[in-house]
């Protein structure tokens, strides 16, 4: 009797292919598996779909042609192949950066993939132009950026989902490195026509005033909060927004006044029907960049350090 022939050999080949190759992205998120204990939990730090997740340990698996976890009553555990693998799995992903980083020593281009982590505002008001650096000089390179909050930057940096971080300081505990990137002042905005009514930018002066706030437990509400509770005071917000964009409407239509970073109303375009002015006391905020200490920094990376310096 003979087989069919194959509709695609092309897709045959291709798919034998993938099945006799170890895939780094799939040991990378059969480490997640192990270290979050759940499919569910991996796919949610990856942000890939859970079928994604278990397709994805499935296929090392059947690389290993063994059986890599197994469910207990705590969640999914590594079996003791497993515990094998993930004895090795650094090991292999560091000699991989070992040879991408030789075999880009040797080139004059930069390519490959630089992820960076910031905050919105820094994204929105920052980031573009040294982007625009970037993909001029460097057309090969590519730049993810992903938004967040400092706490969420700073895990994704020390578990190597991201390259680089631009955060607010203090982070607290971490083993990475932090090298200092700028000061940036903090300002009062208002709608223009409200301006007036507005005598004192002090504490004093505006804990009963109708405050648009940014949202509660963000780094940024903190800094704020912390500059009213100097003076024993606090403030009761009349609206919050993780958005500065919106913060800035509700501003514009008369809602409230607002405390902002200076970079959010740089440009004449940003601050059109607002009046910005330094508080009393200046409020300020130390922004930083964050790495782990053992990231090779390979050419991208060091053309992106580079323009932040």
């Amino acid at each position: 009797m003979f087989r069919k022939a194959d509709a695609n050999p092309d897709a045959t080949y291709e798919k034998n292919l993938e099945m006799n190759h170890l895939s780094l992205n799939h040991l990378a998120t059969f480490r997640w598996v192990v270290r979050r204990g759940s499919f569910s939990a991996a796919a949610d730090a990856l942000n890939l779909s859970q079928p994604a997740v278990s397709l994805q340990v499935k296929q090392l698996e059947q690389f290993f042609q063994t059986r890599l976890v197994e469910r207990t009553g705590r969640g999914i555990s590594p079996t003791a192949a497993g515990l094998a693998l993930l004895a090795h799995e650094k090991s292999i992903t560091q000699a991989v950066e070992d040879a991408r980083a030789a075999v880009n020593a040797v080139s004059d281009a930069v390519t490959g993939t630089v992820r960076i982590g910031t905050g919105a505002t820094a994204c929105i008001h920052l980031l573009p132009p040294l982007l625009q650096t970037l993909r001029s000089d460097w057309p090969l390179l590519q730049v993810g950026v992903t938004t967040g909050n400092t706490l969420e930057i700073v895990r994704a940096v020390e578990e190597n989902r991201l390259d680089l971080g631009l955060v607010t300081l203090p982070i607290g505990q971490s083993p990475l490195i932090v090298s200092h990137y700028r000061e940036e002042e903090f300002v009062f905005i208002i709608n223009e026509a409200q301006a007036n009514t507005f005598p004192a930018l002090t504490p004093e002066g505006l804990h009963t005033r109708a405050f648009i706030a940014f949202e509660s437990g963000s780094g940024t509400r903190l800094l704020i909060d912390s500059w009213f509770s100097r003076q024993g005071l606090t403030v009761s917000p009349v609206m919050e927004s993780g958005s500065i964009e919106a913060i800035k409407r509700l501003v514009c239509s008369g809602a409230g006044f607002s405390i902002v970073p200076r970079m959010a109303v740089e440009m004449p375009e940003d601050r059109r029907g607002l009046r910005v002015c330094s508080l009393q006391p200046a409020l300020h905020r130390q922004l930083a960049l964050v790495m782990r200490a053992d990231k090779v920094v390979n050419k991208g990376l060091k053309e992106v350090l580079r323009l932040f310096n």
